[in-house]
């Protein structure tokens, strides 16, 4: 049967914690350095609390050393790697391929979304080069997704839920350029999330301000069949930014569709990891944080809007009746007289008015989204959910011995005193004390003589005697799983590497020539001379196009109108950026020139 994970994310131990109470078989989390979430750090000891916490479920815990490498800092990222797999980390997420080239321990190495893998050809070099888990990018179709899992044999991770980046990942360098804030050593300044003005050839304002290039968030719930169809066996949720109640939130819904996938092709899947999660509510998307939702390319373009024009924050959830709405939510609107969103605190709803604490003039036919629910966040904030491992224990005349879902069986003698009994002990209820431990008991047995009279003291020894038992075979046979044996004879399809493609260091030079690259340009941030003097420099390229999103696609039915006021070269501004689009459309890309002043 293939093995199905849910990995969610998380910034600190806590969340993570709460990430697999809630039922992922998976977290990935940033490490003291090289995350490309550089706000996410964590410390080798609280990364080791959260290994500790996780392997009970035989949940696993990866770590993001996704970030560029520069030459002197090799040595510093080998003592981290070294220090992570002594704590037991489970994998690395890695885009710098140095790294396969460091002095480093056989930790099971994943190629991060950073590596930008968008075709069969690419992911099956990575499994050869060792990878052990492949995250493919977000642009994909449903068809391409297919053609990549049956074209290697090592798990294939997809995000399914979360922000998504407008340029393919792992190759924007537009916060690099404009700010010197490298998106590929952690510090995206998120250039796609502000708001552009969109002039055409004659400078022409075609649309003022607006949020262009911020898409809206990756929501793939009602595709997660047919993304198992296709071949994926690791289903990731983007937001090692996000606070404990979204992951709370979003880890229990997927929990519960791939549940229930689970469920309906018993002979087909399994869960990773161990234990049955239980709420104490009922998951819902919308209430957490999203900038309205899309499917983004998985049916293939289609019509469907992608981006989030009007506002980069939190959408909430659309409210079509204000008698859903309780004291104290945040409501927003948008307001077309001031051209923005507006939002407001709910004081009460009284005879079909919302009454806050300033006058409120909500347009005629205004859509309201709820932003902030009260009663949601008092339910969300508290404990929301148990997991437990089910155990089954019998009692015999000669031992105690438990079995568990994770295949394990200990045993332990009944060293006790035994004493005639006046009448058949019922001792069940002693072994279901199982209390702060991981474990739940599901079927008892006691075969003890009808004579038998343990005092329950020494019942209850036992049981403490043997669940620890338990909790030590389960540390001794954790299943670590290695680095996969690098093919050096594997050669990369291209003999030539653009800045682009991210070679940060000699490491990495080295890499790509051992398997067949001739012709390497370092990346922008170790080689900042690559951009000096180039008056226009590619920073974006994207499968979104502005074009088809206004409606005006070239190569179908265009609003003829709008298509009419396009006239090319068009140009996006931001402050005292300036970028030039560029149309490819045989390949259904978009590029963003940054413009040299």
């Amino acid at each position: 049967m293939r093995q199905l994970e849910l990995l969610s994310p998380a910034s600190n131990k806590e969340i993570a914690m709460q990430a697999i109470l809630h039922g992922a078989d998976a977290v990935y989390m940033g490490a003291t350095s090289h995350g490309a979430r550089y706000k996410a750090a964590n410390s080798i000891e609280d990364i080791a609390e959260t290994v500790e916490f996780a392997h009970k479920y035989r949940a696993k815990v990866y770590v993001t050393v996704n970030t560029l490498v520069y030459e002197n800092e090799i040595k510093k990222v080998e003592k981290l790697i070294r220090d992570l797999y002594i704590i037991g980390v489970d994998a690395l997420i890695v885009q710098d391929m140095g790294i396969l080239r460091m002095d480093i321990p056989p930790i099971q190495l994943h190629a991060s979304t950073q590596c930008d893998t968008r075709t069969a050809e690419k992911a099956k070099f990575l499994e050869n080069a060792g990878f052990s888990q492949i995250v493919l990018a977000r642009e994909l179709s449903l068809k391409e997704i297919k053609d990549i899992c049956h074209n290697v044999s090592v798990p294939v991770e997809c995000f399914v839920h979360g922000a998504l980046c407008v340029s393919y990942s792992g190759r924007c360098q537009a916060s690099e350029v404009c700010l010197g804030r490298s998106a590929n050593r952690g510090e995206c300044g998120q250039m796609c999330r502000l708001p552009y003005t969109l002039k055409n050839a004659d400078g022409d304002v075609i649309i003022k301000d607006k949020y262009l290039l911020s898409l809206s968030d990756f929501n793939a719930s009602k595709h997660m069949a047919e993304l198992v169809d296709a071949g994926v066996s690791s289903f990731k949720i983007e937001g090692r930014l996000k606070d404990v109640d979204y992951v709370k939130n979003v880890t229990a819904a997927y929990r519960q569709i791939l549940d229930g996938i689970i469920r309906s092709n018993p002979d087909k899947y399994c869960r990773s990891s161990f234990g049955e999660s239980n709420y104490t509510f009922k998951p819902n998307l919308e209430k957490s944080f999203n900038r309205g939702f899309t499917n983004y390319f998985l049916n293939g373009r289609g019509s469907q809007r992608m981006a989030s024009f009007l506002t980069p924050k939190s959408l909430g959830e659309k409210i079509e009746d204000i008698s859903m709405l309780h004291n104290g939510d945040g409501i927003s609107y948008y307001d077309p007289d001031k051209r923005e969103f507006e939002g407001l605190r709910v004081n009460r709803v009284e005879k079909g008015k919302i009454l806050s604490n300033r006058p409120v003039r909500i347009p005629k036919g205004a859509v309201l989204r709820r932003t902030f629910d009260q009663e949601w966040q008092k339910l969300i904030s508290g404990i929301t959910a148990s997991r437990k491992i089910w155990v089954d224990i019998e009692v015999n005349e000669e031992n105690v011995s438990v079995s568990d879902e994770r295949g394990l069986n200990v045993s332990v003698p009944l060293n006790v005193e035994k004493q005639l009994a006046n009448k058949p002990m019922s001792i069940r209820s002693i072994f279901e004390k199982l209390g702060e431990t991981v474990y739940r008991l599901r079927d008892f047995k006691n075969n003890l003589k009808p004579t038998t009279f343990i005092p329950v003291s020494q019942l209850t020894r036992l049981r403490r005697d043997l669940i620890s038992l338990l909790d030590e075979a389960n540390v001794t046979t954790y299943p670590f799983e290695y680095r996969k044996k690098e093919n050096i004879e594997a050669l990369y399809f291209s003999h030539h590497l653009e800045s682009s493609d991210n070679v940060s260091n000699t490491l990495a030079e080295g890499f790509y020539k051992d398997h067949g690259v001739k012709d390497i340009i370092r990346s922008i941030e170790s080689n900042p001379e690559e951009s000096v003097g180039k008056k226009d420099l590619n920073v974006m390229t994207t499968r979104y196009c502005l074009r088809r999103e206004l409606g005006a696609c070239k190569k179908g039915a265009a609003d003829k109108k709008i298509a009419a006021r396009l006239k090319e070269p068009l140009t996006l501004h931001t402050g005292r950026h300036e970028f030039r689009l560029n149309f490819d459309c045989a390949n259904c890309e978009m590029h963003v020139i940054a413009k040299r002043k």
